[in-house]
């Protein structure tokens, strides 16, 4: 396929607005900040002709903001749409095909790089002629199959019964909606990624599991970028006799191993540590910290259970910087951001032997990794570092210095578009 431009014309689909948050920001349409895909379309928009399409819960025509183009997926009355999810576990399909379509045509590229397999757009593949590259972050198929590993499927069924607006116009949240949608979903990426010729991935995990869920693909490696404030701070050895601080960034998710985390910090109390354990993500009133409540019993922490809630950038780089340890307890993952913003920084990282984790950090020489699940050897390589603060800081070097080359801003956008132009001359 000839490039009709000397710039590439690059279009992304895309679970964020990525940098076209920012727009939507300074409209008051929502709040939020950017991540890793911000910070990409941030610096690969002065090297490409580069249009991102999205789905968007609110009308709104196609904008341009800085040097890229965007296209709102009109997804329907949110209210409409949070009710038909809630009760009758509606999931996205070809709902919005012909949407995607109509964006393809008025954008022409030369290639369509989608960006995840959580949303549908892996159905324009049938229905395009232009190349399509497909980033894998994380897996549906792979959740779903994990998505008990550390709670009883009993507790699916525990209501949130916080009074917030959300719930009382939809009804109270439990996971077993959730477990439900997941098990839709994945059905439907694995009838998407049959049809994939093209991968993008950044682990020996992601290579593995397409080798089996995408047959008739070719695997292309590719890393991310980090958000800019990782990149400008470094964490500083803190340790000192007295209390232990951990950090961990988390989620109101049945599959985080938030659960570890509780039993873990409850052995080290019980050992007479003095631990404190600050967790983002996670407030006093999410539905998993009533659940892990319930299944640990006495085994859940009495003390040093800090639960942050919600904390933007600043708040998580503040955290991390003035704590000793940072730890990553989930039941499964591909290459999870908050461990990689944790090695580059130059922290002591722990972190569940899960997915693709091993394949960002090696055991023993750039942090340590546990099995999952397993809350006695996480509290115990817990004690490692803190009877070994020289190792664990030089562990904590050597995972920042492979953090600074893996996700080096420069070579991440010239690998990428690299890849871009391969798989343009291929087809």
């Amino acid at each position: 396929m000839a490039i009709k431009h000397t710039i590439l014309k690059v279009l992304w689909f895309s679970n964020t607005p990525a940098l076209g948050l920012e727009f939507l920001n300074k409209n008051n349409r929502v709040k939020g900040t950017g991540g890793w895909m911000h910070a990409l379309n941030k610096a690969i928009q002065d090297h490409v002709d580069l249009s991102v399409s999205f789905h968007y819960p609110y009308k709104l025509e196609p904008f341009n903001y800085q040097q890229t183009k965007f296209y709102p997926v009109y997804t329907g009355n949110i209210v409409i749409e949070n009710l038909r999810s809630r009760f009758l576990g509606k999931v996205y399909d070809v709902d919005f095909l012909d949407t995607y379509i109509k964006v393809i045509k008025e954008v022409d590229p030369d290639i369509i790089h989608i960006h995840e397999t959580e949303n549908p757009f892996l159905n324009i593949i049938e229905y395009t002629d232009i190349p399509v590259v497909v980033s894998i972050q994380g897996n549906l198929t792979v959740c779903h199959h994990k998505f008990l590993s550390g709670l009883f499927s009993r507790y699916l069924n525990t209501n949130d019964y916080t009074i917030t607006i959300n719930n009382l116009l939809f009804g109270f949240s439990n996971f077993k909606r959730d477990y439900n949608s997941l098990q839709k979903m994945a059905i439907i990426e694995q009838r998407l990624l049959r049809k994939t010729k093209h991968i993008l991935g950044r682990t020996g995990w992601d290579r593995r599991i397409t080798s089996i869920l995408a047959p008739d693909s070719k695997y292309y490696h590719g890393e991310e970028m980090l958000r800019e404030g990782f990149y400008q701070n470094i964490w500083k050895n803190k340790f000192s006799q007295g209390k232990i601080v951990i950090f961990t960034t988390n989620g109101n998710n049945y599959y985080k191993g938030f659960e570890t985390l509780c039993h873990s910090l409850h052995l080290l109390n019980e050992a007479g540590f003095e631990v404190e354990w600050r967790v983002a993500g996670v407030s006093n009133n999410s539905l998993i910290n009533k659940i892990t409540k319930k299944f640990l019993g006495k085994n859940y922490p009495r003390k040093g259970l800090i639960l942050l809630g919600s904390l933007d950038e600043v708040g998580l780089i503040e955290n991390l910087k003035n704590s000793h340890i940072y730890v990553m307890p989930s039941h499964i993952e591909n290459s999870p951001n908050n461990l990689c913003e944790a090695m580059i920084l130059g922290m002591p990282c722990i972190a569940t032997f899960a997915g693709g984790t091993g394949f960002l950090l090696k055991d023993s020489e750039e942090g340590i990794l546990v099995q999952d699940g397993d809350p006695w050897v996480m509290a115990g390589a817990i004690l490692e570092i803190i009877s070994n603060p020289e190792e664990a800081c030089e562990m904590g070097r050597n995972a920042r210095t492979r953090a600074l080359s893996r996700h080096d801003k420069e070579a991440v956008i010239i690998n990428l578009i690299t890849v871009y132009k391969e798989i343009i001359d291929a087809n």
